[in-house]
């Protein structure tokens, strides 16, 4: 590949670097499905890098949209955020405010990739509709999973399906983004504009 491109370049180039950052995103997901296999503790830690990495991602395939940039941006920075505050074991002290955090993550995310599909129009504005679904019934599914988990982690204290389920969601958040900006390299190599 050549240099990095910027919104100014051709669609064609554009698209290729935005492929690039779907497969990468999509990658970040398998490597989230495979947390439970890690410590709590490190598996925090590990969070934070993949929320930090996709954010940078994120940003970087935003960079180069055109009326949509704006809210790509943002919706990769709240990632890179979100992914701070696990790095720097700001959630690793406790395993709630670990879902809290996520479950706020996938609530703003839905809400910014709803706004950027009123910016973007076919395949790119169902795409970007059926990321912004999935975050939000991710974010849905921990909010009614958290009076449960509650409940588990008093009784029990965090259990391997908890980080399991856990880690499909994040894993799942990642596979819906790098799908939709899959189709918008599609639509960029189809001259149409992203």
């Amino acid at each position: 590949m050549t240099a990095i491109p910027s919104s100014h370049s051709d669609l064609a180039s554009r698209g290729k670097w935005i492929a690039t950052a779907g497969w990468l995103i999509i990658l970040l997901g398998a490597g989230a499905a495979l947390l439970p296999m890690l410590e709590r503790r490190g598996g925090a830690i590990v969070i934070g890098v993949l929320l930090i990495a996709g954010g940078l991602i994120e940003i970087l395939a935003g960079s180069l949209r055109h009326a949509a940039r704006p809210l790509a941006l943002v919706t990769g920075a709240v990632t890179i955020f979100a992914g701070t505050l696990f790095a720097t074991e700001t959630a690793t002290r406790f395993f709630l405010p670990a879902v809290t955090i996520v479950m706020g993550w996938l609530f703003v995310r839905a809400i910014l990739l709803a706004l950027t599909s009123r910016l973007t129009s076919g395949g790119v504005r169902r795409w970007t509709l059926i990321a912004a679904a999935t975050d939000f019934l991710l974010a849905l599914v921990l909010l009614v999973g958290i009076q449960i988990a509650s409940l588990v982690v008093a009784l029990l204290g965090v259990t391997e399906p908890l980080i399991a389920s856990f880690a499909w969601i994040l894993a799942l958040s990642f596979v819906a983004t790098g799908l939709m900006l899959l189709e918008v390299a599609s639509c960029a190599r189809a001259a149409e504009d992203v």
